[in-house]
């Protein structure tokens, strides 16, 4: 006899894992937890941090030499340095349209530092002023230059290869051993006001500092980079070339550590005004050398003001 019941049909489908929306097999889950993206993402993020602290320790490795071997190699390294963030500048203000012009103004940027060298602070202003005729001299003769791009190609290289300079004139200035010295100390500086702003913003980081510009500084990361910024300064004091008392320390740490936060959010504001998240890529994870070194340049000219102003070098140079 029939059964005329009607039949279960899930009593005949075979157990397969399936997905019924899409009628196909449910791929496995990844060991470990986590899609396949998640994964991804994670593995790519480990591997920026890798090439992030290579290119971090190449970069210390080549500045710590540079500055530490003699006044020549600090020379190249500043007119380098100067050179390639100039380049970095104008390639931005191109991206806005300016018609800067950038090969004068590189070649004015790396001559400050050489000058600098080789006849102080009066050969700044030579190649300052000799800059200055050769611009006024381009814009007259190039009718589609605007004083815009006057303005930004003179702001471009005294930005960079002035700053720069100030470091170069504070070594020459405290001979060989304890100028190199210096001048580390200077730049170190900076990368521990970075430091030290970062730890602090990431434990307890919670009130934004500028949202609109540099949306991850807090208010705790940069207060906390200035207590960095003061011991670091507290200890150059014990540097024998230097005269620096403990309340100079102090101010002069706190003056260089805001100019630096301040140098660092120019840099970005310029960024964010020509729509460019780096202003290049020649340091891997870092970004380009413009963004690496914004802070170090309004610190640079900061730095040089406090010590002979505070009589805490001597002149020579000049």
């Amino acid at each position: 006899m029939i059964d005329t019941k009607e039949q279960n049909p899930a009593s005949h489908t075979p157990i397969l894992d399936f997905d019924e929306r899409a009628d196909r097999p449910v791929p496995e889950k990844p060991q470990g937890g986590g899609s396949p993206a998640a994964q991804g993402e994670k593995g790519k993020k480990k591997s920026d941090l890798g090439i992030r602290t290579v290119a971090g320790f190449v970069y210390f490795v080549v500045t710590a030499a540079c500055v530490l071997l003699s006044d020549i190699t600090a020379m190249a390294y500043l007119a380098a340095i100067a050179g390639m963030c100039a380049f970095e500048f104008y390639r931005m203000m191109k991206r806005d349209d300016k018609l800067v012009n950038e090969w004068l103004g590189i070649a004015a940027a790396a001559a400050f530092p050489i000058v600098a060298f080789f006849f102080g602070l009066p050969g700044i202003v030579i190649v300052a002023s000799v800059f200055l005729l050769a611009l006024i001299l381009w814009y007259v003769c190039w009718p589609k230059a605007r004083i815009i791009d006057l303005c930004l190609t003179v702001f471009g290289a005294m930005y960079m290869g002035m700053s720069l300079s100030c470091l170069l004139v504070v070594r020459m200035d405290l001979g060989a051993l304890w100028g190199g010295v210096t001048m580390l100390a200077l730049i170190a500086s900076v990368w521990l006001n970075d430091v030290g702003a970062y730890l602090v913003g990431r434990a307890i980081g919670k009130h934004r500092m500028a949202p609109i510009i540099s949306p991850k500084k807090t208010w705790e990361g940069f207060f906390g980079g200035l207590a960095f910024s003061v011991l670091f300064w507290c200890g150059m004091s014990f540097i024998p070339a230097i005269t620096l008392s403990t309340p100079q320390a102090v101010g002069f740490g706190l003056l260089c550590g805001v100019m630096g936060v301040v140098g660092d959010l120019a840099e970005s504001r310029m960024k964010r005004n020509v729509g460019v998240k780096d202003s290049g890529t020649i340091m891997p994870g870092h970004g380009g050398m413009f963004d690496r070194t914004d802070s170090l340049l309004t610190v640079s000219v900061t730095a040089a003001l406090c010590l002979y102003l505070g009589g805490c070098i001597p002149n020579v140079v000049i």
